[in-house]
């Protein structure tokens, strides 16, 4: 008979969980309700950018501010939203953040001047980290094994396709309005409300003090094991962002339209929620380890095939690998930190993986076009060193990870037939 088993803070079932993800699950309702909201962040504003732009007579690089604000924010302030949620709850947390999300939002509606709008817009980031980092805890909260490969596959699926719409509805919005896009952010008040009443707060073994807990926490996530997965974390967005969403419109641009380069982006995206939804169900047969290697494994392919292309055809091949890369990667990741860190610690270990994310999604963009315009690389060459630097990353992946277990397992079986 299957029974409870207590492990690093966590309620494990015995029982080998199923790969489906468990759909009628209210935590899973919720969290993926909650997660479809992220994208509103950039994916729904961008289109929204030149229209801003002429409202407030100001230049390009200043309306940009409204995205690359809204990230560096989370990455300063993620390690202490961890800090608060593993202290006083995920839920409050979580309902906090929906609610600053959605009213902060909607505020941007009526800002009569753009420094107003950015204040908003930088406050606005703290609370998107907020939804990021306690959707993903609680999913490692709630379930174990596969079938959390499972829920954090369909959490990136989710993710995937609502980025993938809501740049086709911010256009729509805007066309009617410089302001439209911004209420659409008060969709997260009734979320929040529900949140309140249908979630509970999954279960804590406890409060500490405060120099306690840092320590401890400090001891659980500063390990080879949990950097390494950082790294892959920071590497998988730097990446994405630095090639599919800098460098590839770029090379497009000189023989495509802008509505082809975002079929191209599309194709991508829905690879990537393809991918993810099966992640339970690969995560059954593979470990986390040679899992991550196979991600990098496609990022190598994909990108040395966008290098070599020559027509649109090739093109979307290309990323379409490329989006089964990422469908790979960023379930897995956070599986394996959740694997890895007692439960009383994980929304500070998510914190900190999500101040990476963030980082990676900055720095990727910025180095990129860094390289091809201001050291006139240019972007074509840029694609085949993504590729080589995937290909390390794959190699260091199943060196570090895939080999080294299977050595331990060997020598344990050799030991077991010695004894």
């Amino acid at each position: 008979m299957a029974h409870d088993i207590e492990s690093g803070g966590r309620m494990e079932s015995a029982a080998q969980p199923s790969e489906a993800v468990p759909w009628r699950s209210r935590t899973v309702q919720l969290v993926l309700t909650s997660t479809a909201l992220a994208p509103l962040g950039v994916p729904l504003i961008s289109p929204a950018l030149p229209v801003v732009r002429d409202a407030f007579g100001i230049t390009d690089a200043q309306a940009s501010l409204l995205v690359s604000t809204y990230f560096l924010v989370g990455i300063v302030l993620s390690p202490f939203i961890g800090v608060l949620a593993d202290r006083i709850g995920r839920k409050r947390v979580l309902v906090g953040g929906l609610l600053a999300f959605g009213l902060l939002g909607g505020a941007m509606a009526i800002a009569p001047t753009f420094e107003v709008l950015l204040a908003l817009r930088i406050a606005q980031g703290t609370a998107a980290a907020a939804i990021f980092i306690t959707t993903v805890t609680i999913v490692g909260d709630a379930f174990d094994g596969v079938q959390r490969n499972a829920v954090l596959g369909a959490n990136v699926a989710v993710l995937s396709a609502t980025a993938a719409l809501f740049p086709v509805v911010g256009g729509l919005l805007v066309g009617i309005s410089w302001n439209a896009p911004f209420l659409a952010y008060l969709v997260a008040i009734p979320i929040a409300a529900f949140t309140q009443v249908a979630l509970d707060e999954p279960h804590r073994t406890g409060d500490v003090d405060g120099g306690s807990y840092l320590v401890d926490a400090a001891r659980t996530v500063l390990t080879p094991a949990i950097a390494a997965l950082f790294a892959v974390a920071f590497l998988t967005e730097f990446l994405l962002f630095g090639v599919i969403f800098t460098a590839m419109p770029f090379v497009l641009a000189t023989a495509f339209t802008p509505v082809l380069i975002g079929v191209v982006i599309l194709i991508s995206e829905t690879a990537s929620m393809l991918v993810a939804l099966s992640s339970g169900r690969l995560a059954r047969y593979l470990s986390n380890e040679w899992l991550i290697a196979a991600g990098f494994g496609c990022y190598a392919a994909g990108f040395a095939a966008a290098w070599a292309a020559t027509g649109l055809l090739g093109t979307i091949g290309s990323v379409a690998v490329v989006g089964v890369g990422v469908g790979l990667l960023m379930p897995v990741v956070d599986a394996a930190v959740s694997d890895r860190v007692a439960t009383d610690h994980l929304a500070g270990a998510m914190s900190l993986r999500n101040s990476t994310t963030f980082l990676g999604r900055t720095a990727g963009p910025i180095a990129f076009a860094g390289l091809a315009i201001s050291a006139g690389v240019g972007y074509e060459p840029l694609l085949l060193a993504a590729s080589l630097v995937a290909v390390a990353a794959t190699v260091v992946t199943v060196v570090a990870g895939p080999v080294r277990l299977a050595r331990a397992d060997a020598r344990r079986s050799s030991a077991y037939r010695l004894s």
